[in-house]
């Protein structure tokens, strides 16, 4: 059920309150839910412990089937709220390979993708 996304709203200990915040945000909101927690050798040089998620990052998993697999962003699916890793496949029957969805909340970013000139500026703003 999509209702008016509430901008007063702060917080909340009951579940349903979270998941219906989530479930309507807007997309420009919902990208700040797309972010990972760095690793170690990254929050001690960029002084943060998690950004927002980009295509061509480099990650690990650190839950579910795929735990302990590394590899690059593909896709970023900002809706869902779901990332795609290049190394992250099934096989379906017919023998296809299809890319299985990972929450951004199971991943550690082991290298950034720093193209972006916004994303670089932003990081060593902080930094510096």
């Amino acid at each position: 059920m999509k209702q008016k996304f509430s901008t007063s709203w702060k917080k909340s200990a009951q579940p349903r309150k979270k998941r219906k915040y989530i479930a309507n945000a807007p997309l420009h909101i919902k990208r700040k839910f797309i972010s990972s927690h760095l690793s170690k050798e990254l929050i001690k040089k960029y002084l943060r412990r998690s950004i927002p998620l980009i295509k061509g990052d480099k990650v690990k998993v650190a839950r579910g089937i795929f735990r302990g697999k590394t590899g690059k962003i593909e896709k970023v699916f900002t809706k869902k709220t779901k990332v795609y890793i290049e190394n992250c496949q099934k096989t379906k029957n017919d023998g296809t390979k299809v890319y299985c969805p990972v929450h951004p909340s199971n991943l550690i970013i082991t290298e950034l993708n720093l193209t972006d000139k916004k994303r670089k500026e932003k990081l060593e703003k902080k930094n510096g």
